[in-house]
């Protein structure tokens, strides 16, 4: 009876589960068409005195497919994202296009890396050449970020009671030694490179001399870049666009900021919206002819031709992990990271498509694993070798292993607000002795048969044998990496060594020290790609790598993965990223290129 009831209840739970899981599969499904249905109505056509829309919100991506579908942002509450490639593409078409009449930019804070908001400043003012109007509105504020890019405005439109937030460049990074010793834990440290500042938060209670000596150079080189621009944009004498970023600009009233030349005009949104229906010669009661970024890339050809022959682009966005990604391809669409096993074969891949005539390499990456990066940089050499053309164009960051796999580049373009460089190596291994003796009161008995059968455990400190040992390695591991970038950059490997040292550097000095060969972004690394393959214009086509295509059970680990963050988010506050660090610690291979993790506040 007993083991009946058993077998009902058993059965009851397994009839409710495939139920939920049928339900929670059909809804889903239905959501994509009705969803999939709804933006092709939605989406407006390309008429004439059409107006191309640029909301300034979300997320500003690399590519389209990264974390970014209808879908994936309405489930998992998380704010709309876009990329740079499809506005770039987008601002290109609008140039040409005889329909669309101007750009309205909606400021409503959009995030986004530094060298990526350049990049799509830069087009902005190409497209101007076209005599098209390029305005900007902003409602509640104008953060600083969306202030950069609508400086290039024909005119920047505030609300009455708007605000416009422009303060510098300031970069804050945890420090979290005081807080490892109160539970007991110690980081061993081995490292090379007096600058190499990413295991500082670990073994230091403050920032060292070199690595604020480093940080006030490359932060402020970015602001001399990013000030320039606005001031001369709008006008302003740089002395005087000094003071007023200084003033606490945020507080200054609609009209304070009109009599300072930081805005044209004060009126509401509808005044605004108004006086761009009289531009397009539309009536006050009709919606204006919007379109957006998406749309107009979808209506259109590949500018750069449709042939046979590829000059592939590989996107290398993210941490470097050695390795292979169990979870299925190589980066998943939440951006998790390269894994070097699966990004060196589909290099391979390239290298030995014919169809393949060159590479440009899209570096926005922060390092990581030293074997990962060295065997990417193993892959690269071997598509170099087989004699086609190799470039790399770096993003926001290409530091430390994101340097080393750039280094060997026949060509390196950069941006003068990419952050470059950290060309150094570490390890650290964490030592929780105290915390499980002494805490938590857990006592480890060990059996050995060799002295160092238990080394670099978490609850056993490094022996003087052990921590030497390690520091040899280290040091292999910096000779190795100089070497390779003195033979991509063919210098000698003292010239490396001396800009080395963990430094990290702006674009700007970069490419003064000879890291970088030249500015320009990732258009312009194509056509140098192309020319060196001998391809003309037209002739060929610009395929992206690595497919970002989700299956459905990606996509459903994804919404879960993406809830889960959020919630740990909110309920941590301040203290997720410092309990983010520290899970990447426990994770990571014991030996990294690894610049430091900044919160810089733009």
């Amino acid at each position: 009876m007993l083991k009946k009831f058993f077998l009902v209840v058993c059965g009851s739970f397994v009839g409710v589960f495939l139920a939920l899981l049928f339900f929670t599969l059909t809804a889903v499904i239905a959501s994509f068409v009705i969803f999939g249905s709804m933006s092709s109505k939605m989406s407006p056509k390309i008429e004439k005195n059409s107006i191309m829309y640029v909301k300034l919100e979300g997320t500003l991506n690399e590519r389209d497919g990264v974390g970014n579908t209808s879908m994936l942002s309405l489930m998992s509450n998380k704010g709309v994202s876009q990329s740079l490639s499809t506005l770039l593409k987008s601002l290109k078409i609008a140039k040409e296009e005889d329909k669309i009449k101007g750009i309205y930019l909606d400021c409503r804070g959009m995030a986004s890396g530094m060298s990526s908001l350049y990049e799509l400043r830069e087009a902005l003012k190409d497209f101007k050449k076209s005599k098209k109007f390029v305005y900007a509105y902003g409602d509640e504020s104008i953060m600083q970020s969306d202030y950069y890019l609508a400086s290039v405005a024909d005119s920047i439109f505030l609300n009455p009671e708007g605000l416009v937030d422009v303060h510098g460049l300031a970069a804050a990074t945890p420090y979290m030694k005081k807080l490892l010793d109160k539970v007991g834990v110690n980081m061993q440290v081995v490292r090379v490179g007096t600058f190499k500042s990413a295991v500082e938060p670990y073994m230091l209670e403050s920032m060292s001399d070199a690595n604020r000596e480093q940080q006030e150079h490359y932060l402020g080189s970015l602001w001399s870049v990013i000030s320039s621009d606005i001031a001369k944009s709008r006008d302003i004498d740089a002395n005087r666009f000094a003071a007023l970023t200084d003033s606490v600009m945020i507080t200054m009233s609609s009209k304070e900021l009109k009599a300072n030349k930081l805005v044209d005009r004060i009126c509401y949104r509808s005044e605004f919206e108004d006086k761009l229906r009289e531009l397009t010669d539309v009536e006050k009661k009709d919606d204006l002819n919007l379109v957006s970024p998406g749309d107009l890339v979808s209506s259109n050809d590949d500018p750069l031709g449709t042939g046979g022959d590829i000059v592939a682009v590989l996107y290398a966005d993210g941490e470097i992990y050695s390795g292979t990604n169990k979870g299925g391809g190589m980066t998943s669409v939440n951006n998790d990271g390269i894994y070097s096993e699966d990004f060196a074969n589909l290099i391979r891949e390239l290298q030995y498509n014919d169809d393949v005539k060159g590479l440009v390499l899209r570096v926005n990456s922060p390092g990581g694993s030293a074997f990962g990066s060295e065997e990417i940089w193993k892959a690269l050499e071997d598509f170099k070798a087989a004699g086609k053309p190799f470039a790399v164009s770096m993003s926001d960051y290409a530091a430390s292993g994101g340097y080393y796999i750039s280094s060997g580049a026949q060509r390196i373009f950069a941006e003068p607000l990419t952050i470059t460089g950290s060309i150094g190596i570490f390890g650290m291994i964490p030592n929780a002795s105290n915390l499980f003796e002494n805490t938590l009161g857990v006592k480890f008995e060990e059996v050995s048969t060799n002295t160092n059968a238990i080394a670099g455990t978490y609850y056993k400190p490094l022996t003087e044998q052990q921590t030497n040992a390690l520091q040899q390695m280290v040091n292999r591991g910096y000779e190795t990496f100089t070497g390779r970038c003195a033979k991509g950059r063919n210098v000698s490997q003292d010239s490396i060594k001396t800009i080395g040292e963990g430094r990290v550097w702006d674009a700007v000095t970069a490419k003064q020290i000879g890291l970088v060969d030249e500015f320009g972004g990732l258009e312009a690394a194509v056509k140098w790609v192309a020319k060196q393959a001998k391809l003309s214009d037209g002739d060929y086509s610009v395929n992206n790598y690595p497919n970002l295509e989700m299956s459905f059970l990606d996509l459903l680990n994804s919404m879960q993965g993406k809830k889960l963050e959020a919630e740990m988010q909110q309920r941590m506050g301040l203290f997720y990223n410092s309990y983010e660090q520290l899970q990447f610690v426990m994770r990571r291979d014991r030996m990294l290129c690894l610049m430091e993790p900044l919160e810089i506040n733009f």
